[in-house]
């Protein structure tokens, strides 16, 4: 919904009680600052039925329902519902209950005796217009993430393909892994990949997994390729490329954060490697 349109806003209503009901509807009927279109529930799974059939602008929620109480029905309703801005309902008694739904993710709380006409349509309002700038500042964020992880990802690049590199090519393989060896550069980006993959599932499920003898294995063998800083580079870059197409922000910016520690591990027991067996005698 952006602010200066003439669609009436279409109000989620749930509330178990006749009166207040009634109260609602004539707030939202005499409103002076836009028109609204009001649709009643006065159970919450009636609501979430609702939800799951058609788009509101705002919910409109009483707390105290016949099948569902307190805060446990705000999280509900957000579960259902996490994109709508919702405004809930208290009795003057439970203050503190309307601003602890504000810091569980209501955008704001009207207790019921105080819900003069203009009060509730006027707060209906400012909270589907701070729920419109949320999401545009949160799509910004994320255009502007997904920019810096492309940057960072086409710089990490550009260092493998860099003339400036040729003295790397001199000192190690005279032609990048990828073009000398394209079938086993495959495979070692597979295997580095599947690692930056379970990284990820340590970081989201606390899960323990020994990924370091399989990096040091990867190592070894680009060692024994008599690889360089860029095939470690050029490894890196597709492993993440592949795995970010087609992704989320957050899990693109996952990837970028935790490619920056795997790359820089995989170098480290890659000069191991060449610290163990020096790199004339490597053949």
């Amino acid at each position: 919904m952006h602010a200066g349109t003439d669609r009436p806003l279409e109000i989620l209503l749930v509330e178990d009680n006749p009166g207040d009901a009634r109260l609602a509807a004539e707030a939202f009927a005499s409103a002076r600052i836009g028109t609204f279109t009001l649709t009643h529930a006065e159970r919450l799974t009636e609501a979430i039925q609702l939800l799951q059939q058609r788009s509101f602008d705002a919910i409109v929620l009483d707390l105290s329902l016949p099948d569902s109480g307190g805060l446990d029905t705000l999280k509900r309703v957000l579960h259902h519902a996490p994109d709508i801005p919702v405004v809930v309902l208290t009795m003057l008694s439970d203050e503190l209950l309307g601003i602890q739904a504000v810091n569980a993710g209501a955008q704001d709380y009207l207790q019921k005796d105080g819900c003069v006409h203009e009060s509730l349509a006027r707060s209906v309002r400012y909270a589907v217009e701070r729920q419109r700038l949320l999401r545009q500042l949160q799509h910004a964020r994320q255009q502007e993430q997904l920019a810096r992880s492309a940057h960072e990802i086409a710089a990490v690049e550009q260092l493998s393909h860099d003339t400036r590199t040729s003295v790397t090519a001199q000192l190690y393989s005279a032609l990048p892994l990828r073009d000398a060896q394209p079938d086993l550069f495959s495979e070692l980006v597979a295997q580095y990949g599947h690692i930056l993959d379970q990284r990820l599932e340590q970081r989201a499920y606390k899960i323990e997994t020994n990924t370091s003898d399989t990096l040091r294995e990867i190592a070894n063998q680009l060692g024994f390729l008599r690889a360089g800083p860029r095939d470690v580079v050029d490894v890196h870059t597709h492993a993440i490329r592949q795995r970010v197409r087609g992704a989320s922000v957050m899990r693109v910016q996952a990837y970028v954060e935790e490619g920056r520690l795997l790359v820089l591990e995989l170098m480290g027991y890659l000069v191991s490697y060449y610290r163990a067996y020096a790199l004339g005698g490597i053949h």
